[in-house]
């Protein structure tokens, strides 16, 4: 089993006197990484999932009493999907102030429901983390860099989802029914989405501009509904961890765009399973897409694991200059181009470059690119 980089960050965390929330997508593995701490104390394991019928009526609408009766004191308590739960801000609280000397976590999949409902109910009760689909770097501890590197064209096609790994001969089945089964389950479920063909083809849409700016106005026109529902659909797929957007840095010159967007998935093989092309590399028009969004999102989990905190975004003018990648951090930038040819060459804009003149460039190809996704 590959080891999650989180596992030994959420240990650390264990019976601090906070509860844990533990978000991602759904079938990254937060069960199973959930599974294989609690398996390691010799406390009292009490499991609980919001999915299930009977663990949703026993904590909807529980109270102090009950609790102290269901969860004795020192117990390791999970709530798995607790945005299923009717209250779960005030479900987990009850929980943490209630009980003695236990370790509360809850995962969930999607933060429009369970943050929205717990943001001010645990306000200094909790520690937030995020998992996503296996990164590079879990991989590399697994198996090997060289084995990452003869593999990197199967994770753009395919992407890193633990199912997805483990069946190599599957991947395709496996994606389709992900895609078919859990993409929008907690969009459809929680929210009120009249129109689920319609996001079908949004996300459809946006899967063919990954890498470029993404214009709403233009997706509406093409899907044919209005600008104000392709905003929100969205966003409620960015809030499932579908989906993820960078917005454009803008500092110094009076021709950088301001307020345009660029949409990343979080998984490749997601974003190829939704229009359904699993072409090998050679033979596919998006190679630089699929790698961009792949580094993209990369370093945005070792960012994640690393409990680190930094500014994301791309740049780009209205002359048609542009960079892949910004990150801005303790008053410095960074700019990034990716390439997944190493012989392409690249170069930081010269406008760029006087308007910022100590920002550090790096390309990134396939050749260097463990120096980026590991920090």
């Amino acid at each position: 089993m590959i080891k999650r980089s989180l596992h030994s960050v959420i240990e650390k965390h264990l019976f601090t006197g906070k509860s844990i929330l533990l978000l991602g997508p759904r079938q990254v593995g937060k069960t199973t990484l959930l599974k294989t701490i609690s398996k390691q104390s010799n406390k009292e394991i009490i499991w609980l999932n919001g999915d299930n019928v009977d663990d949703r009526s026993l904590l909807n609408g529980i109270n102090s009493l009950k609790i102290r009766t269901l969860f004795p004191s020192g117990s390791f308590i999970i709530i798995d999907e607790a945005q299923r739960l009717d209250s779960a801000g005030l479900t987990l609280k009850i929980i943490h102030d209630s009980c003695e000397n236990i370790q509360l976590i809850a995962t969930g999949s999607s933060t429009f429901e369970l943050t929205d409902k717990i943001k001010e109910s645990m306000t200094g009760r909790k520690w937030s983390f995020k998992l996503y689909p296996i990164s590079l770097e879990e991989l590399i501890e697994h198996i090997g860099l060289l084995d990452v590197i003869r593999t990197l064209e199967t994770r753009m096609i395919y992407g890193s989802y633990p199912e997805v790994i483990n069946n190599p001969s599957q991947e395709k089945k496996i994606l389709t029914e992900l895609v078919t089964d859990y993409l929008y389950k907690d969009v459809f479920t929680l929210k009120d989405i009249r129109k689920p063909d319609v996001l079908e083809k949004l996300i459809q849409a946006l899967a063919f501009q990954i890498g470029n700016q993404v214009s709403t106005r233009e997706i509406s026109n093409l899907i044919k509904i209005d600008n104000e529902t392709v905003e929100r659909y969205i966003y409620l797929l960015e809030e499932a961890y579908v989906i993820f957007r960078l917005g454009s840095f803008s500092r110094n010159l009076r021709n950088e765009l301001k307020r345009s967007k660029k949409i990343y998935f979080y998984d490749t093989g997601i974003r190829n399973a939704v229009i359904g092309q699993f072409n090998p590399l050679e033979l596919r028009s998006d190679t630089g897409a699929l790698w961009e969004n792949l580094m993209i999102v990369e370093r945005m989990k070792a960012i994640e694991y690393g409990q680190h905190y930094r500014n994301f975004y791309f740049w780009r003018t209205t002359r048609q200059q542009e960079i892949d990648f910004i990150e801005e951090y303790d008053g410095q930038i960074y700019a990034y181009e990716f390439k997944w040819n190493p012989n392409n060459k690249s170069r930081l804009p010269l406008s760029f470059r006087k308007a910022y003149p100590k920002a550090i460039f790096r390309t990134i190809t396939r050749e260097n690119f463990y120096e980026f996704i590991k920090i």
